[in-house]
């Protein structure tokens, strides 16, 4: 009992310590992904008008 809970401690210790920026925390870099994906939606839902061949 003693291991594990020496283990789970230093473990979560070592997780603290961890600067690397995930891909799912809040910030700047997950607003601009997610405005960037609306913007595609809003392109694919208004109407466009038909190409012309050129003349």
């Amino acid at each position: 009992m003693t291991k594990q809970n020496r283990w789970i401690k230093s473990t979560i210790r070592e997780a603290q310590k961890c600067t690397t920026k995930m891909p799912w925390e809040r910030g700047l870099r997950r607003e601009a992904f997610i405005a960037s994906r609306r913007a595609v939606e809003t392109l694919a839902a208004t109407p466009s008008r038909t190409m012309r061949p050129a003349a």
